[in-house]
């Protein structure tokens, strides 16, 4: 373990001579001498416990908030998406394994970023919020910290994104720094929990509801996985367990799976059984339920619980503010809907012309939607970061946007806005040069060797031993 990259850990006790427990997650690991713990991300050495990966990230993404399970606050809005390596759990199903599971990664991926960085990327590039995800972030404790609170009092709200396997006291320092949390739960069988990721179910539960209890935004989701926990049965657990402790306010997430890492036996989700599950939980009394990775249309709109207006129309990850005025109430009605900062959000980088010429541009990328994929990550090749400009022609509505990037931003998604739009062409003048990475899922980081930026193997060679 080359012990030059570590920095001093919060959340842990001294265990015996050269030894030290961990205290950041329930795994409460005591990794020996010069070795790590269950994450392959924290570990000891001379009897404390260093983290290995403060401001080690994959790069950088401008998505949308809705990839993150989050319907109801800015709807819309763009966000600084953030994912380190390694994780205190080992689903089965993992999503995102190449860089949760340390011994998959592809070390070249990893770049270093300081939390200045990050904020004046945002600024720049007016992102109004950073989201901690991908992998989780609970891995990543004291950088989400350090960056947040930075964040925050240059005016950027902050998002947490995490199957939230933690401990109750870093739960209470992002307390005090997270704007929204967008927790998810994997089921509540706990023999689930053991056999599929490797942790229990009941700390998950407890920390929910802690954060249930501070009043700070939530909003809750379960991936619906065949044969695991997508029965009537494991979908009544949930929406019983969140009714009883959360409330039937907060929105809830069913989200589809798609085939990964050692669960690929299965087709992904089925649509009729994510509508059953939405059908159950409506018949419970959950207010406000949607269907994540999916594009069937009403399914995901926020209506007007007074009148029955479409607040907010939504089409995949593409979501429009149809009804609401500045103070989020109805404009039909006037009922006060649970919509936070509803006109937050912007378009990505200017409003979309409709009718527009086809620019007059020497270089293009040209992406059809299929029934796989319907949004993709955008990649400057080289990781180089050069302030550059696009333009995005959507194939099918006939619409123009233009795309700015600058201050080290280089990966950014698209994703299919309607039915009828069938692709779009990216056309560019710059000598730079982009590849798109199809986005199998909102939860879904792409791999890929060409997105691996200048970092050093020096700098990651911590964790080529776990």
């Amino acid at each position: 373990m080359n012990t030059s990259q570590g920095r001093l850990a919060q959340h842990w006790v001294a265990f015996k001579e050269n030894r030290a427990e961990c205290r950041l997650c329930p795994r409460h690991c005591r990794p020996k001498d010069n070795r790590m713990g269950f994450c392959g991300v924290r570990g000891t050495v001379n009897g404390e416990i260093q983290t290995f990966n403060f401001g080690q990230s994959l790069a950088a993404t401008e998505e949308i908030i809705e990839t993150e399970a989050v319907n109801h606050f800015a709807p819309g809005a763009r966000i600084l998406s953030m994912g380190n390596v390694g994780c205190m759990m080992a689903c089965s199903f993992c999503q995102n394994w190449e860089t949760s599971q340390t011994q998959h990664l592809d070390y070249q991926m990893v770049r270093q970023y300081t939390p200045e960085q990050l904020v004046a990327m945002c600024l720049e590039n007016q992102i109004p919020v950073i989201s901690w995800t991908y992998n989780d972030p609970v891995v990543w404790h004291e950088f989400v910290i350090e960056t947040s609170k930075l964040a925050q009092q240059n005016g950027i709200k902050t998002l947490y994104k995490s199957a939230f396997y933690i401990e109750e006291e870093p739960v209470k320092e992002l307390l005090e720094c997270i704007d929204i949390f967008s927790l998810s739960l994997k089921s509540l069988n706990d023999e689930f929990y053991r056999k599929q990721t490797k942790a229990r179910l009941q700390p998950v539960l407890d920390r929910i509801r802690q954060v249930a209890a501070s009043g700070k935004y939530l909003e809750l989701s379960q991936l619906v996985i065949p044969e695991l926990n997508d029965s009537d049965e494991d979908v009544e657990q949930t929406i019983d367990w969140v009714l009883e402790n959360v409330g039937a306010d907060v929105p809830l997430h069913f989200v589809a799976f798609h085939p990964a890492y050692q669960y690929t036996h299965v087709e992904r989700t089925d649509i009729a059984t994510l509508k059953r599950a939405r059908d159950l939980a409506l018949k419970k009394g959950m207010k406000y339920v949607y269907l994540g990775n999916t594009h069937e249309p009403d399914l995901n709109d926020t209506i007007c619980q007074k009148c029955g207006t479409t607040l907010i129309k939504r089409y995949g990850l593409h979501s429009s503010v149809e009804s609401l005025d500045k103070k989020s109430c109805c404009t039909q009605c006037g009922e006060q809907s649970p919509i936070l900062y509803p006109l937050l959000s912007t378009e990505n980088i200017s409003k979309p012309q409709a009718g527009a010429q086809k620019p007059d541009l020497k270089k293009q990328l040209e992406i059809h939607w299929s029934d796989e994929a319907q949004s993709a990550h955008i990649l400057q090749l080289g990781g180089t970061g050069e302030k550059d400009t696009l333009t995005i022609h959507s194939i099918g509505i006939n619409k123009l946007i233009r795309k700015q990037l600058s201050a080290g931003l280089d990966r950014f998604i698209l994703s299919r806005q309607s039915a009828d739009e069938t692709g779009v062409v990216i056309y560019w003048d710059s000598d730079c040069e982009y590849q798109n990475l199809a986005v199998l899922d909102r939860a879904h980081y792409p791999t890929n060797f060409s997105d691996a930026s200048n970092t050093s193997d020096q700098e990651i060679r911590f964790l080529d031993l776990t």
